[in-house]
């Protein structure tokens, strides 16, 4: 188990120094984040996968973001995110595939996004035909041999579980994120994984608090300062037999110095706790 953090792909260009400062900080994997299909191109997975191997970096999973509006909020995120608004529906299809065909020519198996604020009424018309559009994407993937993660946050357990049982693909998973389940009020990530627990492929490292109005999501706070219980997290990922990395996810406004010694304590912080739950020789 190895702790890294998230690293943007906005551009080839901008990707080396990253990763050099990933190696500099004594990390050796990562989550690769990239919202620009123009870069998913098979030049520039060539280059890509050439710096992964100059700077010995592994990457975990590749999250893949989408066209279209998108607003992080509990109103215009309705209408606005992942597959649930019909509009965007068939262009997000195609950037999903197109995303996990860049990700499988770098080697990466698991791929990740936010699908929206997927109907928690299972008799919703829309419902069915975001599932049908989950599994035109997962068909896709299982082609490549790679696994379609969900994202936690914008739906709760229980409805992204119907929502793979509905699919009905056996490529499917969870990245669990541990704060977004609070940041948009939808459930504790301890108590979460007793519904989805055996789904959970990935970890994004994050902490915040629930939310004090139903218009905004809750706020995001550095590690340890927030409703996260990372011990009781990560007992029940061992009692799962999860042996995954975890990534270190910081949403926070700051410079990038600032960012790179939040991530350092963070990583801190987690390896205690995991060395604690998992044994001492866990971290490598």
């Amino acid at each position: 188990m190895k702790i890294g953090t998230c690293v943007g792909l906005d551009s080839v260009e901008g990707l080396e120094q990253k990763l050099k400062t990933l190696r500099e900080h004594d990390m050796e994997v990562c989550q690769l984040i990239s919202w620009e299909p123009s870069v998913w191109t098979k030049e520039n997975a060539y280059k890509v996968k050439d710096l992964l191997e100059k700077y010995q970096i592994k990457v975990s999973a590749f999250w893949c973001g989408w066209e279209g509006p998108l607003v992080w909020d509990f109103y215009d995120g309705q209408i606005t995110l992942g597959l649930v608004p019909v509009e965007y529906r068939p262009m997000r299809i195609q950037n999903l595939c197109d995303g996990a065909d860049f990700a499988h020519l770098l080697g990466i198996t698991d791929v990740i996004t936010h699908m929206g604020f997927i109907p928690e009424n299972p008799n919703d018309p829309n419902f069915n035909t975001f599932c049908v559009a989950v599994r035109t994407v997962a068909e896709h993937l299982k082609k490549n041999g790679q696994y379609l993660l969900f994202e936690t946050g914008q739906e709760t357990p229980v409805t992204m579980l119907r929502c793979f049982e509905k699919v009905g693909t056996d490529n499917l998973g969870v990245n669990l994120d541990t704060a977004n389940l609070i940041l948009y009020g939808k459930a504790n990530p301890v108590d979460s994984l007793d519904v989805f627990g055996k789904y959970v492929r990935c970890l994004h490292a994050k902490d915040g608090f629930y939310p004090v109005n139903g218009h905004d999501l809750g706020q995001e706070v550095p590690i340890g300062q927030g409703k996260v219980d990372f011990r009781g997290v990560f007992k029940g990922l061992q009692k799962l037999g999860y042996q995954g990395d975890v990534i270190i996810e910081r949403e926070l406004a700051e410079n990038s110095q600032e960012q790179m010694k939040g991530i350092l304590d963070t990583r801190d912080y987690l390896k205690n706790i995991i060395e604690e739950v998992y044994g001492g020789d866990t971290i490598c």
